[in-house]
């Protein structure tokens, strides 16, 4: 089993920033890719960003690069995520994922285990 614990969400401003953290336990978290995900109200959950095992490659959904940066910290047991120049449309519960592969991925079918998750709101 892996447990898995979003931290940092909260109420910025639109042009704020915020960063996310997911810490990892039960297994060995650097063998295995991780990602972020989020779910507005009334959207389906839709993929945010992605990190490999070793930390590259590292994918984004359109809409976030140039302002979202994904980052790991194997010896902390830790995936972050940088979100910088938020938008209203960023306002979600944003959920960290992992997967048993190395390599990341953007379906959310490949993911094996999912963190509770943790609200972000971005005010107009």
């Amino acid at each position: 089993q892996v447990q898995l614990v979003e931290s940092g969400g909260g109420l910025v401003q639109a042009g704020g920033s915020l960063r996310l953290s997911c810490a990892a336990s039960g297994r060995t978290f650097s063998s295995g890719a991780m990602g972020w995900f989020r779910q507005a109200p009334g959207k389906e959950r839709e993929f945010v960003a992605a990190i490999s095992w070793s930390g590259v490659p590292a994918y984004y959904v359109d809409s976030v690069k140039g302002r979202f940066t994904i980052s790991r910290d194997n010896a902390k047991n830790t995936v972050y995520l940088q979100m910088n120049s938020l938008k209203p449309e960023d306002t979600a519960v944003y959920y960290c994922a992992a997967d048993s592969a190395k390599r990341a991925t953007w379906d959310q079918k490949s993911y094996d285990y999912w963190g509770q998750g943790t609200q972000v709101t971005v005010s107009s």
